[in-house]
């Protein structure tokens, strides 16, 4: 249904219009006792097999929903009906910010990838904390996913990730620190060696420093260097940081058949990233000696890409762009087929 109806529908709208149209109605329906029921039949699947404990917390399942769907934690009552086994809210920042003018996402179905360019558009860390206060957990694991405003030089950036720590923590499961989105001027050089390991230090210790600390992991960008990946893994190393999301959007359009020269700038996801993102899990993986958990993510729109990932050495996966593409039922599959093959019935 969603391929053949709905999704010609909202291939009408502006991308950015269709997504709240969607989420709005999904959340109207669920809302409804008889609309979470249909909602959790169609699209959510259990198994033992599937069930796996990281970080000290419990996943359901390896299928997340990436950053970026929702960024301020507005459909939380919603989303766990897709059979998500995490969900990862942000990026947010301290102060709200409007993000990048608009039009500032883009699709490209001859390649089944988006382009974007919002830049960190969120109501702030209070706003997100206020709506992550009243929402009740139902099993879900919920990540924070923080960053830094784009009026904050980068001298300056550990005082916008600690503020952003200290007011989620009572309300996340776990951080995100993303220094590596394309579309806040000058964020990425804050993924170099000297001012990332300074960052994450700040961030551990304050971490430590709390009753409860929580998994802090890294996202990183697909665009860097194998020298620049062999950092990382030092840098994990020495600030005891517990794992990576690997990986943001890229800037490489090198392989698009769709002409994007009028776009302009943003960073790409979907399928033309699946390889980058699965090769840097790989190095990653193999060059630490499996020391970390990887969170895989880029161009999994089906159980064979999903499992891609894992092979190359991803413990959860997350997705995004391929939920444009494939629908709801996305998630569903790909845990059907997991948990086959984790039961020796495929």
């Amino acid at each position: 249904m969603y391929r053949f109806l709905l999704k010609p529908l909202l291939f009408l709208f502006q991308p950015e219009k269709a997504h709240g149209i969607t989420m709005a109605l999904f959340s109207w329906a669920c809302a409804l006792p008889w609309g979470k029921k249909v909602a959790k039949k169609a699209f959510t699947y259990h198994h033992p097999s599937l069930e796996q404990t990281v970080w000290g917390l419990k996943f359901s399942n390896p299928v997340g929903l990436a950053a970026g769907f929702d960024k301020d934690g507005k459909y939380l009552n919603a989303l766990p009906c897709l059979g998500f086994g995490f969900i990862e809210i942000g990026t947010i920042t301290p102060q709200p910010q409007a993000g990048n003018d608009k039009p500032r996402l883009f699709r490209l179905p001859g390649d089944k990838g988006l382009i974007n360019r919002l830049g960190f558009n969120n109501d702030g860390m209070v706003a997100a904390a206020e709506r992550l206060k009243k929402y009740k957990r139902r099993g879900v694991i919920i990540g924070g996913n923080i960053g830094k405003n784009k009026n904050t030089p980068n001298s300056e950036a550990s005082d916008d990730y600690l503020s952003c720590f200290h007011t989620l923590h009572p309300f996340v499961d776990y951080f995100v620190v993303n220094v590596s989105s394309p579309n806040t001027p000058g964020l990425r050089e804050l993924q170099d060696k000297e001012p990332l390991t300074k960052l994450l230090t700040q961030l551990m210790d304050a971490n430590k420093a709390l009753a409860k600390a929580k998994p802090i992991l890294l996202k990183i960008a697909p665009d860097l260097s194998t020298s620049q990946l062999d950092d990382i893994i030092d840098i994990l190393k020495t600030t005891q940081i517990h794992g990576v999301i690997a990986t943001n959007t890229t800037l490489d359009r090198s392989k698009l058949r769709t002409e994007t020269e009028g776009i302009g700038a943003g960073g790409l996801s979907g399928q033309p990233l699946r390889n980058k993102s699965t090769e840097i899990i790989r190095y990653l993986h193999q060059n630490s000696g499996g020391s970390f958990p990887i969170i895989g993510v880029g161009g999994i729109d089906s159980p064979e890409t999903a499992m891609e990932k894992l092979e190359a050495g991803a413990t959860l996966l997350q997705v995004y762009t391929g939920l444009v593409y494939e629908g709801p039922c996305l998630i569903k599959n790909i845990n059907k087929k997991l948990a086959a093959i984790r039961s020796g019935e495929s």
